[in-house]
């Protein structure tokens, strides 16, 4: 698919800032708004799985890879632990993005319910290696980072949620 007709496509996801120090909510909202071109002002509230830190979330709309310009933005600040997710569109696959301090950035492709999926070229350099297969297949399904990540989440169930849209 080509650049331009890439960009045309739109798709929509959910932003979901798992801890952040306050000191550094703001450069979250800048570098967000840097993405999708339209002030974004996050309602935060207190992490109960990390005391001192804060949490909040939002939907966002806009081109088909987002997801990655969002969270690239986010990769700046190594404190911050967060998730990127992006919908599947007409011809492109969903993604979710996982950000946690101690493993880094992780990727992952997604199927229309969300499922990880990996491709038949992953699967076969894994069983290439097959000493190292296990631990190779939970870093495809990013294991490390669901662990890391779900007190946080279970910690931000009832939290409020922003929606934003791309201007444009």
């Amino acid at each position: 698919m080509s650049r331009q007709r890439r960009s045309a496509v739109s798709t929509r996801g959910v932003i979901y800032v798992h801890s952040s120090p306050t000191a550094v909510c703001p450069h979250v909202e800048w570098a967000i708004s840097g993405v999708l071109g339209t002030q974004v002002s996050l309602r935060w509230s207190p992490q109960p799985a990390a005391p001192g830190q804060t949490r909040a979330e939002c939907s966002w709309r806009g081109p088909a890879g987002g997801s990655g310009a969002i969270a690239g933005a986010l990769r700046a600040w190594p404190v911050v632990r967060f998730e990127v997710t992006e919908e599947p569109s007409e011809g492109v696959d969903g993604q979710r993005f996982c950000h946690v301090p101690n493993l880094g950035l992780w990727r992952g492709r997604t199927s229309a319910n969300g499922d990880i999926m990996v491709a038949e070229d992953q699967l076969r350099s894994v069983m290439s290696g097959r000493a190292q297969m296990r631990g190779r297949l939970h870093e495809l399904l990013g294991t490390a980072w669901d662990e890391d990540l779900e007190p946080f989440r279970c910690a931000g169930d009832g939290a409020p949620v922003t929606l934003l849209h791309q201007v444009g």
